[in-house]
């Protein structure tokens, strides 16, 4: 269970890109957070494990709450959260495998990280995680020398390699093509409703939140606007996240409507 508390995050310049969310996930949803660019969703998500510090008001983790932890125990917060990201963030002339191998960097010692020298449980892991999203042919291939889609089934993969109990992905498909977007956000929703794993995407594409999440969270100008089931977040509702009349943009298929 994640739950937000009067959580709000002010930048330098005096920008508030949260303020006052009240919020509760509970295990093993999946949620989407929609809002236009600058609406606070990255913010959210990252506050989650630490990447973004809350200035005032908290968020508990299962048994963790934030701000308050100290450095042994957000690590051990953010080894039970995987995070995914709009750029990948692979090492492109390693392996398929060796990135994968990084989400085990929280459960191996350093020593082992660095030399290479995992053990034969952790590259199992690996290969099952990149079984699940159906690349694992690719294991020994270089990263840099896969599709953007591929890159970033291998860094679901990675993620996946950490177990964890959280998953975050922060505008996962906002540099892939329509069809090879489908494809991802299948894998992110097989893998919730498979594995159990509560998981927060952000995303711009409405019609991707509606097909895809459980549940619609909307964020303006840092503020929760909307919080309801993404079979009821129709037109209306997002022309009310969003503050304005939809365009073809905000569909990933381009046609300007739900």
């Amino acid at each position: 269970m994640i739950e937000f508390e009067g959580a709000e995050v002010r930048y330098p310049g005096g920008v508030r890109a949260l303020q006052g969310v009240d919020l509760r996930i509970d295990d093993g949803e999946l949620i989407v957070v929609v809002g236009l660019s600058g609406a606070g969703k990255s913010t959210l998500i990252r506050a989650i494990n630490g990447l973004v510090p809350l200035t005032s008001g908290r968020v508990t983790v299962g048994e963790r709450t934030l701000p308050g932890l100290d450095r042994r125990a957000l690590r051990e917060l953010r080894a039970q959260v995987g995070m995914i990201f709009q750029s990948f963030n692979l090492v492109s002339r390693s392996t398929v495998l060796n990135n994968v191998l990084m989400g085990r960097l929280h459960h191996v010692p350093l020593w082992r990280s660095l030399s290479g020298l995992y053990r034969a449980q952790d590259r199992e892991l690996a290969m099952e995680a990149l079984e699940l999203v159906e690349i694992v042919e690719k294991a020994y291939v270089r990263a840099g020398n896969l599709s953007g889609g591929q890159q970033q089934r291998v860094g679901i993969a990675r993620a996946l390699a950490q177990q964890p109990s959280v998953l975050l992905a922060d505008e996962p498909v906002a540099s892939l093509d329509p069809p090879t977007s489908h494809v991802v956000m299948r894998y992110l929703q097989q893998i919730n409703r498979e594995l159990g794993i509560t998981t927060l995407i952000n995303l711009h594409f409405l019609d991707l939140a509606r097909a895809y999440a459980d549940r619609v969270i909307g964020l303006r100008d840092g503020r929760l606007v909307y919080d309801g089931p993404a079979a009821q977040a129709d037109e209306a509702v997002f022309e009310e996240i969003y503050g304005r009349s939809l365009t073809a943009d905000d569909v990933l298929e381009g046609q300007g409507g739900l």
